[in-house]
């Protein structure tokens, strides 16, 4: 992907030097001036105007969307150069990988994630200065200030992790002690139990203690306190009992789900999956859901995992009101002292990556796909 953002600033480069040269020939780079000119160019217009075009894309990869917007509001030239479609482009593809959070209002375009990486003909070249010109298929600064989390935060409230998780829930859903089924191969391929991580955090207390309220063999309930005040049940449904899956997890082997019921695949070749009768039982009592993705490199992506989501939220009483949380985990975070964006990205799948393998653009539910770990990782603490 390095690679292919670096061939994308290239395109990036050259697309605005083409349309400084056809709109803006007067806009001459400093360099290429005569001695005697320069004053009088410098008298004409500000430093920033007569750079190279390669050192104002520099400038403008270090700047906010807000400073973006604050610098296009200085000049013509500049009101267009910013307004780039293959820099908003070259913004969104840098920067999505980094994003801890994505949901069904901020996740963008299914259309734009399958686009191919680069096109030159998404640029300013084709439309005059000061007229919205062509109409493109994407409006790429749309999409990126939609989705960043600099720009939501300016319409958000600051809030710690795990009220960013219990919001969504409550402005979802009504009930005033509301229950959650969780499932996934999260909750059973990592290190640490997120059950465990849950009972341990300091904002939430679990009101009984220990797990209660067995399900038919398939897993348990369990009561939780958020900040003494909001009290809800999660379920928890596991595809075997923990022998097997510590079993599983210890010689890497696959085990067989007692949660569904494949039934061969459609004609896509997708598999076709039923919920087990007592978990179709659960899914109609409970208000929301939690799937726990394994974000591990390397690790799940198979088609199953969609089409599991899909098939309990498709047995649910009133499914597409029924919010659905992803948890976008992995066993143990790198140390703070050697963490940074390029080895947090390739030690977890981005957020939205993971969104688009498991199908999360296509549902009618509402969803949020939130990045936590579990051992070591203060995201969710």
């Amino acid at each position: 992907m390095a690679e292919k953002i670096q061939q994308l600033e290239s395109v990036v480069i050259r697309s605005l030097r083409r349309f400084r040269d056809r709109y803006f020939p007067d806009k001459v780079v400093e360099a290429d001036l005569a001695v005697g000119d320069s004053v009088k160019e410098e008298q004409q217009y500000g430093f920033l105007d007569t750079l190279p075009v390669d050192v104002q894309f520099l400038i403008m990869t270090f700047l906010s969307p807000a400073d973006l917007c604050h610098l296009g509001a200085t000049s013509r030239y500049w009101s267009a150069m910013v307004r780039d479609p293959l820099l908003w482009r070259y913004f969104l593809l840098r920067d999505m990988p980094y994003w801890p959070s994505i949901d069904h209002v901020t996740i963008p375009h299914p259309d734009l994630l399958d686009a191919p990486l680069i096109s030159e003909d998404e640029s300013l070249d084709d439309r005059e200065e000061g007229n919205e010109g062509i109409k493109l298929k994407f409006d790429y600064m749309s999409e990126y200030l939609k989705g960043c989390p600099s720009s939501r935060q300016q319409w958000l409230p600051s809030r710690p992790a795990y009220e960013v998780v219990t919001s969504f829930f409550q402005s979802l859903v009504p009930a005033s002690e509301p229950r959650y089924a969780m499932f996934g191969p999260g909750m059973e391929q990592l290190d640490v139990s997120l059950v465990t991580r849950l009972m341990h955090a300091p904002d939430i207390l679990p009101v009984s203690g220990t797990p209660h309220r067995q399900i038919n063999g398939i897993g348990s309930g369990i009561s939780y306190m958020f900040n003494n005040q909001h009290k809800f049940n999660i379920l928890t449904l596991y595809s075997t009992n923990r022998a097997e899956r510590e079993r599983a997890r210890v010689q890497q082997e696959s085990i067989s789900n007692k949660l569904f019921t494949f039934e061969g695949n459609d004609d896509s070749g997708d598999p076709v999956c039923v919920p087990a009768p007592q978990v179709q039982q659960v899914c109609q009592v409970v208000d929301g859901f939690i799937y726990v993705a394994n974000a591990e490199p390397g690790r799940g992506g198979e088609k199953s995992e969609g089409v599991q989501i899909r098939a309990v939220l498709n047995c649910s009483r009133g499914s597409t009101s029924k919010p659905l949380l992803v948890l976008s985990c992995i066993s143990r975070e790198q140390p703070e002292t050697v963490r940074t964006p390029s080895t947090r990205s390739m030690c977890r799948t981005p957020c939205v990556d993971m969104a688009k393998r498991l199908g999360l653009p296509h549902l009618p539910n509402p969803w949020m796909l939130f990045r936590g770990g579990l051992a070591g990782d203060k995201e969710l603490t």
